[in-house]
Parts: structure tokens; sequence; C-alpha cells
């Protein structure tokens, strides 16, 4: 896998410390140096992806070679301290390992970190395939040592997630790394420094672009027959446009590999005798403004088209096929010729394929989260029933966050109103509780974002005096990204078993008074304890702890009585567990699926649900 590449890659290039925090589509390279360790890296799991940089960029001011990893949305936590490492610079090659997601797949965002690196004035590398992937992050470590400087490395999903087969090679040999060498005039950034070292990066960038303009992974296809069009692309994007062209010669092809500093000098170079460029490119228009930039600076007469003309799609994922449909259009009838002669255009299937069924992600089966989810929900239920006649009703807003537990905004739980990033839920309920103080405020957080950007909002909320409960849902692991440690666990990914730090002391030496933990899966004493403490004033919180069902397995199951049952399908309506199926007219348990977690048998209202061990 790409992934594995990059973090082979990095082990063959002689790294010594590798920092992170788990985001797909990054997770697996850090995974990967872990798991074939020759013993001299360290490695962490960090608390967040700002701690990672900065650990990672500490290590590197000793002349150790070090990388830090995260997806596109974790570079935005990291970047307080990446914008200064960027005016301070590095002693040993320090890689910032950052994966973007077109689609997106599995983000909030589609950010696109080539953009990132002309924002912080960082060279940037951009692989095509995982057998790049694997050359070029030792070259990644080599531009940083000769530059001083961070770089950025940046895979896409296709490239993190597809496979390849790659020759690997021995690793190679450093010095040790020279130590710490105190220089106060060097590494502490102070507003003189700074301006004086912004002049130098200005001065250094076009020195690394005529640099890139010979770098091997920077390709320019020129064919004997051209009709005076070329193509920029980049990464993925480029296997996209080689394989829609499929050996057709008529037009000039240039693969970015370096989108920042540019390589102005094979840009021009490209762009001799051109009259006409199509950028094809995810997920921003960077290589297409570079083109009309270098247009507009050496006086060049050529249309440059792309995203910003709309010939290329403004947002999503590109494909092979997306992309031959714009080359259709900007090469022509002669491209279309071409294909057709080999029997490549647009291949028909036999058969009519039907629409793929759509499939939105849901909280497993057995999930406690769907618990949890439902106790609040049912807490706010019996808060409006038992209220005295002529009271007007509360109404409860559902704060989500990063995680398993988005899931549970789906229907028929619908109990996230609102999600924006990482820990926003606290913070969140907080200002809209200024406006509105008459509702209730729940905030939902796992245990590992509680760690890693809860604190902040929970500190905030103390200290101003506001009134929410946060709902800590405890399955001890971080789920949604394969199950990390993280410092609620007791482990680090070195393998120690360490002390658990404990959220309950955590909370306590905040300043939050009212803390309940309860057992997530049992729906009575969450309903009692959500009521207790969402009633008080100030900061209170429910901790539901329940393990992850990926994480501990059970013989445990659950199944209908049908003599009881009377098909009044309650327990699909409620929670919409995933092993809750119709079977004709009747409700039925899904032996397969089901984890014996007991919450449907807690709402049937005949009793009709009862608990077996299949292992008895």
């Amino acid at each position: 896998m790409g992934n594995e590449a990059i973090g082979l890659g990095a082990i063959r290039a002689g790294v010594r410390v590798v920092s992170g925090y788990p985001g797909t589509p990054s997770t697996e390279v850090l995974e990967t140096v872990a798991k074939h360790n020759p013993g001299d890296i360290y490695v962490e799991w960090s608390v967040n992806e700002k701690a990672g940089m900065e650990v990672a960029a500490a290590a590197a001011y000793t002349g150790a070679r070090t990388m830090v990893t995260m997806k596109q949305v974790g570079l935005n936590v990291a970047s307080d301290p990446l914008m200064s490492l960027a005016y301070v610079g590095v002693k040993g090659g320090m890689v910032v390992m950052v994966a973007d997601d077109p689609g997106p797949i599995s983000s909030q965002t589609e950010q696109d970190t080539r953009c990132f690196g002309q924002f912080s004035k960082l060279p940037v590398f951009d692989p095509s395939s995982p057998e790049e992937a694997y050359e070029m992050i030792g070259d990644a470590f080599e531009y940083s040592e000769k530059y001083h400087t961070p770089v950025l490395f940046r895979p896409t999903t296709r490239i993190c997630h597809g496979c390849a087969s790659v020759e690997l090679k021995e690793r190679v040999c450093l010095p040790e790394p020279e130590g710490f060498v105190k220089d106060s005039n060097k590494w502490v950034i102070f507003p003189r420094l700074s301006n004086a070292n912004h002049r130098m990066i200005e001065e250094r960038n076009p020195v690394i672009g005529e640099d890139f303009s010979s770098y091997r992974f920077n390709l320019l296809h020129r064919e004997n027959e051209e009709s005076g069009k070329g193509i920029i692309t980049h990464g993925i994007n480029y296997e996209s446009v080689m394989e829609a062209l499929n050996g057709y010669q008529g037009v000039r092809v240039l693969k970015i590999s370096t989108p920042n500093p540019m390589p102005e000098k094979l840009m021009l170079e490209f762009m001799d005798g051109l009259k006409e460029v199509m950028a094809v490119e995810e997920l921003d228009s960077v290589l297409e403004q570079e083109l009309l930039l270098l247009c507009g600076k050496h006086h060049l007469d050529v249309n440059v088209r792309g995203k910003l003309t709309r010939d290329v799609q403004s947002a999503g994922e590109n494909s092979v096929e997306s992309v031959r449909n714009v080359l259709e259009a900007y090469l022509g009838r002669p491209y279309i010729e071409y294909l057709e002669k080999i029997g490549a255009a647009h291949p028909v299937s036999p058969l009519p394929v039907p629409p793929l069924p759509i499939r939105p992600p849901v909280l497993c089966a057995g999930c406690p989260h769907r618990a949890s989810f439902y106790a609040v929900k049912r807490a706010m239920e019996k808060l409006n029933r038992n209220l005295a006649q002529g009271q007007k009703p509360v109404e409860g807003i559902y704060c989500g966050d990063i995680g398993c537990y988005t899931l549970g905004n789906a229907k028929p739980l619908d109990m996230v109103d609102t999600c924006l990033c990482m820990g926003a839920g606290i913070t969140m309920a907080q200002g809209m509780q200024r406006v509105e103080p008459d509702k209730r405020y729940f905030s939902f957080v796992g245990d590992s974002t509680f760690f890693a950007s809860g604190l902040t909002g929970i500190v905030n909320a103390v200290y101003n005096e506001a009134n929410l409960t946060l709902c800590i849902l405890d399955n001890s692991t971080t789920a949604m990204t394969g199950h990390q440690p993280h410092p609620g666990t007791g482990h680090t990914m070195m393998g120690q078993v360490v002390d658990k730090i404990d959220i309950t002391k955590v909370l306590e030496g905040i300043g939050v008074r009212n803390i309940v933990t309860v057992d997530a899966l049992d729906l009575d004493q969450c309903v009692d304890a959500v009521l207790e403490i969402s009633a008080k004033k100030g900061v209170g919180a429910v901790i539901f702890k329940a393990p992850c069902i990926a994480i501990v397995k059970t013989s445990k199951k659950c199944r209908i009585v049908e003599d009881k049952c009377v098909n009044c399908r309650t327990c699909i309506n409620e929670i919409g567990c995933p092993a809750l199926v119709l079977d004709g007219d009747m409700v039925r348990i899904d032996a397969g699926l089901c984890n014996g977690c007991g919450l449907c048998g807690q709402i049937c209202t005949v009793e009709a649900i009862e608990p077996v061990d299949e292992g008895c």
C-alpha cells in the first residue's frame, strides 16, 4: 500500500523520530514505521497534530531525520508551530507527511496542501504512485537538509491506499546526529530574526525552484507530432492522464511533482511553442494559476485552461473517465479517432449496470455510542413528559464532534445538531448558550478526542461559567481511524505499558464538579445520570463507558421471542441497529451482526427480546 511504501521509504532514508496523529488516509504511514522498526526509531502517537509537529521539529533541531504524519485537516491544528518553523528552519531533515483527501472520502474538507505549501513558503513533494512515493520520501529528507527547512510531503487518498509492487532497497547509513547546539540567534524566534529569515526564504525559494527544474520526478513528455497543445498535471492525476491518452502522441505532457516552489525553468521549457495548455489537477487550481502568472511575467501568448475556465471539475475527485472526457473536448477529433482506432474509446458494457445502492455510514451493531445517544434522547423526552401543566418544553441542543460518534446524526437517533471540527462541540455549545440560555446543551466527545482537542474547550467553559453537559463517549480506543492508543488506554505506540490518564481526575483538576460515570449499555442508569447532571448549573460531565465492539469480542447475542413479539417495530424505529432486520413482516435479529449489547431488549415494550450465549 502507498502508506506502507512511504513508511518503509522513511525507514530506508534513516528517519530517527516519527510522531503524528491518526487520520484517514494518513494513518498507516506511522503504523508501518512502528511495525518494521529496526529498533533505533522512536515512534509515538502524539496527543494531537500540534504536539506531533513540535516533537518532530525539536528532534530535527538535533540533526536527526524526523517525520510527522497527519491528514489535511490535521495540518490546521499543526499550523501554528509549522508557520514559525518555516522561519526558524531545521538542522536534520524533517518531512511533514500530510495526506489530502479529494472527494472528500473520509474528511470534513477538500483542502489542498499544495496551497498550504505556498502559504507557508515550504517545499512540497507530490508523488504520483506508491513506487514513486517510496523513492520520493528519501528525496524529501535530502532537500530538507540541503536547504535547512521542513518540507511537505503530500500524497492523496488514491496514493495512500493504492497498492503496487515496490522494490525495497538497503537502508541509508547516516552518521549519528550532532545533537542540539545552543544558539539563541538560531532557535529562538524574535521579530528581528523573523524579518531576516523571511527575506532569506524569499531569496532561497527561487533557488529551490531552479533545483526542482531538474528533479528526477518532474517529467516532461515531448512527442514528435505535436498539435501545439499541452497538458500539465500532478500526483495521481498524471496516472489518469497517461491512461486516458493511451499512447496518443499529439500532445505534450508535463508532470509536476514539486508544486512549491514551482520549477519555473522547466515550466517555461514545457510551454515553449505551445498555443494552449490544459491543467488537469485536484483539488485547487494551483498549476493553472502558476501558468497564468508565468504567462503574464514572460509575456507568453498561451491560452491556459483548467478549473478556472470550468474545463475541469472545480471540486471532487478526478477519475480516468472524467479526465478522458476533458481530453476529448480539449484535443478534439484527432484524439477521439485515435481512441476509436485502437478500440479504447468509451467501452460499452454488454449488460446494463444497475446503480450502486446508497450506503451511508452507520454506527456498528452493538456500538455503545448508539446507547449513549439514545439515553440522552430518552432523558430529554422523560424531562418534558414530567413537566407541570403549562410549563414550556425544554429543547435539547446536541453538539457533536469528529469520530464514530458523528454518526449519531443518522435517523432514527438524529442526535447531532452541529459538527464543525475536533473539539468544537464543547465550545459551540457555549456560544449558542450565550444567545439562547433557556435550552439544554449537550457536547458529545470521544475519549481520544477529549485528550486531543477537548481540554481547551472544557477549561473555557469552566472559566467562563457556562452551563452544559459534557457527554464523554469512552470506548477505550481511537475507533474511527483503526484503534490507535491514546493517553487513556495505558499503552503507547512503542509497546510500553504506562499509567492511564484518568479522565475523571483530569475533569476534577480542571474544575468540573459534577461528574458521573455510567455503563453506556445500562439504559436506565444512563437516563437517570443525564437527568441529574443536566439539571445542575455549570459544567457537568457524564462519562459513558463501554468498550468498542471491534476490540472486545463476545459470544453473547440477542434473539426475538416469537410468541411474545407483537411486531410493533419499536426496536427498529427507536435505535436503528443494523442487526435488527425485517424478514417479510417480522422483525429478526441478524446473529452475524448482533453483539449482544442488549439495548434493544431494554426498549422492547413487551419483553420479546432476550439475551443468549452462543458460547455455552
